[in-house]
């Protein structure tokens, strides 16, 4: 790997998939309150700017760049005052970072041609002050775009290197040293933006894997009872809306517990995580599959599921119908299952999910009566069965 490569991966490390979009969704936001600010700051220095025009600058860089560079700052202030609706579209909030690292490096194109305008045309006793306003907003742009690292570093390097360059190159000794001290500040500054960079992206990973283990089953890596709870709600209120069909399946499989006796928990642990792989193999992306406990699991097949609601027990049970290998022992798998279809069975989820253990029970023989004085946590009744 030659240095160019090395260093394009030190100042734009990759960006993990599964946090893409949602560090894309908090960049914006942090984007567009802090360049409001930025924009709010800038153009009321746009007066002084004037003000502190060169006597050799041409009247274009004395009076027209300050009143282009104001002009673009109110309209920017002003745009980003509204309501973008960029905390729920990774569309839009890609959108206003574009436009905001395309604006904001012209305007910088702006301040660095006036600047280095001026310098050029002061008197030798004022030549320093240019560099100083320009860097002093330069930084402070840099760091309110950080969260960009495009735009901040295009920034920088539009203001800070032909005025830099100019200053080392002039043989002034007073402006070597103002020329070194604003490259010192730059790279400490692009080292801040990379490392707050870095420091974003692992707290948006350890946000992630908190939802995760929150969410998930440990042992089978498929949601957990409260996940799938969740997905339920949810596809039932998109069916409510839209009327369409949707699924739930209760799987139960059948002496468990003597293959625990017979071979270990080690090998049961083993064998739950194949069936949890079966099952998720024989849904693909058109179910939700979970472990709701001990040997339990249910599948969730959405309204826009290509699954046909005829088949879904067949293809579920048809999925475990061969024996798993598991340490040198052929195990035989069976299972018990019962579906249920929103609205035909039931049009409350509670209902719907009594009516999946109905099924479940009678599909293995077990005649079930309700148990009035016991709930579950998600509120459904839970049943006693009686052999």
């Amino acid at each position: 790997m030659n240095l160019v490569q090395q260093l394009r991966i030190r100042l734009f490390p990759p960006l993990p998939e599964a946090i893409r979009d949602e560090f894309v969704l908090m960049t914006a936001a942090q984007l567009q309150v802090q360049s409001r600010m930025l924009f709010l700051a800038l153009f009321l220095t746009v007066p002084t700017a004037a003000y502190a025009y060169s006597a050799g600058a041409p009247w274009f860089v004395r009076f027209g760049l300050p009143a282009i560079m104001g002009g673009a700052c109110f309209a920017g202030f002003l745009s980003l005052s509204r309501d973008l609706k960029i905390s729920t579209s990774v569309r839009r909030a890609r959108k206003l970072i574009r436009q905001s690292t395309w604006s904001s490096s012209a305007l910088a194109l702006v301040c660095s041609s006036w600047c280095v305008v001026s310098w050029l045309g002061a008197p030798a006793d004022t030549k320093i002050y240019y560099p100083l306003i320009l860097s002093m907003g330069a930084l402070s742009t840099a760091y309110c775009l950080s969260s960009v690292r495009s735009a901040a570093l295009l920034n920088l390097a539009i203001d800070m290197l032909p005025i830099s360059a100019l200053l080392l190159a002039s043989g002034n000794r007073l402006d070597l040293a103002a020329g070194v001290s604003m490259a010192v500040a730059t790279f400490f500054l692009l080292r801040m933006i990379v490392l707050r960079h870095r420091d974003l992206v692992s707290l948006l990973e350890l946000k992630r894997q908190m939802r995760v283990q929150a969410s998930t089953d440990p042992l089978t890596g498929l949601l957990n009872r409260r996940a799938f709870d969740l997905q339920v709600e949810a596809e039932h209120a998109t069916a409510e809306k839209s009327g369409r069909v949707f699924s739930i399946a209760l799987i139960d499989l059948n002496g468990f517990k003597p293959i625990n006796d017979s071979y270990g928990h080690a090998t049961g642990d083993q064998l739950l995580c194949e069936v949890a792989r079966r099952l998720l193999d024989a849904c693909g992306q058109e179910g939700q599959v979970a472990r709701m406990g001990g040997d339990e699991f249910a599948v969730l097949v959405p309204a826009r599921s290509a699954i046909k609601r005829e088949v879904i027990a067949d293809r579920l049970l048809g999925a475990l119908a061969r024996p798993c290998d598991i340490g040198g022992h052929r195990i035989p798998i069976s299972a018990g299952m019962g579906v249920a279809h929103w609205p035909k069975d039931a049009s409350a989820i509670s209902g719907l999910f009594e009516a999946a253990d109905h099924a479940l029970y009678a599909a293995k023989g077990i005649q079930i009566v309700p148990n009035a004085n016991a709930t579950c946590s998600n509120g459904r009744v839970q049943p006693i069965r009686v052999a």
